[in-house]
């Protein structure tokens, strides 16, 4: 016994030594090839979990399966998360894999179309709604009982400081995060009898591919420059700088590791301090 309890007091320190946080933990993200979902992924990795990602993109699903841990830690799919049937598909091949998770990260999301509401059509409306909020009703209804399966665990959505503030010449986009920060406390007070976390993280200005496109877009739309616009989108946060994809996976990282086991039903900004967004 006493040996038995020297080796699991090595064990132990070993992991704290090695940053081992998520050790043994499961790990569902949604859109995980590329952005927020792969820096998430990689520190996931890091921190000794086990990663399930999917993807609709081939292009970035190909550089992952390049991975050192690949069909060791990590396992890629590829899933359109806007088609209920793929989302069902997936979940039949994770379940193969296992039938525990310990969380889901609801990642997926769209920038939507740029534009004064009499200026949309209807069918951007509908793919924003349907890619940003129902895909995350296909991917929760399915974790839950894995999660319950668990005895608990973690569900983060992606919002968007747009959800909190709203965001001019984006309303689909505002909409669709407002609606998210509604799921995520909704879900918080029903899932909290079976120890299931549920919290949503709104990330501020991402410096990445999606915002390259936001600011082009607004710029176009404007008829000014992407120098100012993008010098607009800085300043919008009391730190007067960019938000980076990593700084969004150590938040998560923070809300699926027993750190956070008091934490549900918030909503936390990762934006530096965004004041507007406009």
């Amino acid at each position: 016994m006493i040996i038995f309890l020297f080796f699991t007091l090595i064990q132990y320190l070993i992991d704290i030594l090695m940053n081992n946080t998520l050790k043994n933990k499961k790990i569902l993200i949604s859109a995980g090839a590329s952005g927020i979902g792969w820096a998430t992924a990689k520190i996931c990795l890091g921190k000794g979990a086990t990663v399930f990602l999917c993807d609709i993109e081939q292009k970035y699903l190909r550089k992952v399966k390049k991975h050192s841990q690949i069909n060791k830690k990590l396992f890629v799919y590829h899933c359109d998360a806007s088609s209920e049937d793929d989302v069902l598909q997936l979940f039949k091949k994770i379940l193969k894999k296992t039938k525990k998770l310990d969380c889901l990260i609801n990642n997926v999301g769209v920038a939507g179309p740029t534009g004064t509401i009499e200026n949309l059509s209807s069918m951007h409306w509908e793919k924003t709604l349907k890619i940003n909020v129902i895909s995350h009703f296909y991917f929760t209804k399915l974790a839950i009982p894995m999660l319950k399966k668990n005895k608990g665990g973690s569900i983060i959505n992606m919002s968007s400081g747009a959800g909190i503030m709203g965001f001019p010449l984006r309303s689909p986009y505002a909409a669709s995060k407002w609606a998210v920060i509604g799921i995520t406390k909704t879900l918080a007070m029903e899932l909290g009898k079976f120890k299931i976390r549920v919290n949503a993280i709104c990330p501020g200005t991402i410096k990445g591919d999606r915002m390259v496109r936001v600011i082009r877009d607004k710029a176009k739309f404007l008829k000014i420059s992407k120098k100012s616009i993008e010098k607009e989108f800085i300043s919008m946060a009391s730190i007067n700088s960019w938000v980076y994809e990593e700084d969004i996976g150590y938040m998560c990282n923070f809300l699926i590791s027993d750190d956070a086991k008091r934490i549900s039903g918030q909503v936390i900004g990762v934006d530096g301090n965004a004041t507007r967004l406009d």
